[in-house]
C-alpha cells in the first residue's frame, strides 16, 4: 500500500530550500557527498520526527504516566539524481520553523530502505521518524491514523515501529514491530538491573 506521506509546514520547506541555495551553507556542512555534487539537489520525503518520552517500567505499569512524544523538527532527504545523498532537519523556534543542519551516514540510506520496504506492507501508514534517545535509536513509526496532524499524537499499539540501521544489540534493523511488542522490550532495556546483594560473612569456624 503506498504511504501517505505528510505535507511538511511550508516555511520548514523554505529554509530547507534557501539553504540547498547558499554556497556558504552548503560548503560549511559536514557533509562532503553534498559538498561534491555539481547538479541541482531536491529536499524530498519530509519525515516529522518525534522523540518519544518517559519510557520507563513506572510509565507502563498500571496507573504510571504512559511515555509520550514530542515533536522535535522535521527532516527531509535531499536526492541528487536517483539517490539520496545526505538530509536536512529543521526545527521549531520562537520565529517559526528554521534549518537547523545538513547532515550524511547510515540513518539517511536506512531510511530511505525502511520507506521502500513500508511500501510493501498491507495497510495504509503515516511515515514519521520516532527516536528514543536512551537507547542511541531511530525508528520509523508508520502511523495507522493516516489523517491524523504530523505534529503530534501517541504511537498506537497497532502502529508498526522499524527500527533503522544501526539498531541497539539484540534489535533487528528492518523488521517491522507492533509498538505494543517492541515497547516493552525497550522499556526493558532502560530497567535498571538489580544491585547485587551484600556479600554475607561464612559463620566462624567451631
Amino acid at each position: 500500500m503506498p504511504l501517505h506521506v505528510p505535507p511538511a509546514p511550508a516555511p520548514a520547506l523554505r529554509s530547507v530550500l534557501a539553504a540547498l541555495g547558499s554556497p556558504t551553507a552548503v560548503h560549511e556542512a559536514r557533509t562532503p557527498a553534498l559538498r561534491a555534487i555539481q547538479g541541482p539537489l531536491t529536499p524530498e520525503l519530509p519525515l516529522p520526527v518525534h522523540v518519544l518520552d518517559g519510557l520507563n517500567v513506572s510509565g507502563l505499569a498500571a496507573g504510571g504516566r504512559p511515555p509520550r512524544t514530542r515533536l522535535t523538527g522535521w527532516r527531509f532527504l535531499i536526492r541528487s539524481g536517483e539517490r539520496h545523498v545526505a538530509a536536512a532537519d529543521t526545527r521549531l523556534t520562537p520565529d517559526g520553523w528554521m534549518f537547523s543542519h545538513f547532515f550524511e551516514g547510515p540513518y539517511v540510506a536506512a531510511t530511505e530502505r525502511a520507506l521502500r520496504q513500508a511500501e510493501s506492507l498491507p495497510g495504509n501508514y503515516q511515515p514519521r521518524l520516532l527516536s528514543v534517545p536512551e537507547l542511541y535509536m531511530l525508528t520509523l513509526w508508520l502511523h495507522g491514523a493516516v489523517g491524523a496532524d504530523a505534529s503530534a499524537g501517541l504511537p498506537a499499539g497497532e502502529d508498526l515501529l522499524v527500527p533503522l540501521a544501526p539498531a541497539p544489540p539484540g534489535i533487528a534493523a528492518y523488521r517491522p514491530h507492533p509498538v505494543s511488542e517492541l515497547l516493552p522490550v525497550l522499556t526493558h532495556r532502560l530497567t535498571p538491573a538489580a544491585p547485587p546483594a551484600p556479600p554475607t560473612l561464612a559463620a566462624p569456624a567451631a
